[in-house]
């Protein structure tokens, strides 16, 4: 997940994306470079289009430019608002801050840290699994219940609802999960505007939660968050303690 943030965030103006669509109508989807150069002069007027990989002009796995422009698109908003939740958590979890309910049936309090990293070490190896199996479960819904795909000129961005046919007695729109009419009767122009914001932002969280991780693994690295952010002697690469693969030794 790292790497991918990463690459990402290297794609810039290239890989814009677009808020996930609240109705039937849709906002346009670029997928050339062109469009990207126009989008990407809206949302940062000071640098513009930036693509030092080239990667606007890219086809990958064979497929054509338009259809990698698209996954280029989606793995930005993807990772934009994974990173915009990641960095709100961390300091959530910097501050002490948990639910007031015990973590586990048996009554085991949620873990006392001070960043992140710790919080996701001390919870038991089954909660991490239980996290990790419901985001593949949300992946694998986007994948196959969003109509076309954004490779193929669909909605980049799109998250489609769980309507009555899952949730009994009412629906649940993770971009409106309160549904709320404002965003219900947003016009083409306001849509625009949050498009353009949520580019910047994803963007900017992107940056932000490498810092924070950064700052945690080498002390000084991010000087602007010495001394606020605490030293983490984990290896935020290593999510699980356990690995569920043989060691190397254990093969001999």
């Amino acid at each position: 997940m790292m790497k991918l943030a990463t690459y990402a965030a290297l794609v810039g103006s290239a890989a814009a994306f677009a808020p996930a669509q609240t109705g039937r109508s849709v906002t346009s989807v670029s997928e050339t470079k062109a469009d990207l150069e126009v989008l990407a002069a809206k949302a940062n007027p000071v640098v513009k289009f930036f693509d030092p990989l080239n990667l606007a002009e890219a086809e990958f796995w064979g497929t054509s430019n338009e259809a990698t422009i698209g996954f280029l698109r989606e793995s930005e908003v993807k990772h934009g608002r994974v990173a915009m939740a990641a960095f709100v958590g961390y300091i959530v979890h910097a501050n002490g801050i948990t639910w007031p309910w015990p973590m586990t049936l048996s009554g085991e309090p949620f873990p006392a840290v001070s960043n992140a990293p710790e919080a996701w070490d001390a919870i038991p190896e089954a909660a991490k699994w239980q996290i990790m199996l419901f985001v593949g479960f949300l992946e694998a819904w986007r994948e196959s219940q969003s109509g076309t795909h954004y490779m193929k000129g669909g909605k980049v961005g799109y998250y489609p609802p769980f309507d009555a046919k899952y949730i009994p007695g009412g629906a649940l729109n993770l971009y409106n999960p309160f549904p709320r009419k404002d965003i219900a009767v947003m016009t083409d122009e306001q849509k625009e505007k949050r498009l353009v914001a949520e580019i910047n932002n994803g963007r900017l969280a992107m940056l932000g939660i490498f810092g924070f991780i950064s700052e945690g693994a080498t002390e000084g690295a991010v000087p602007a968050l010495k001394g606020v952010i605490s030293h983490y002697d984990g290896d935020v690469m290593a999510p699980f303690a356990d690995s569920i693969f043989p060691s190397l030794a254990a093969l001999n």
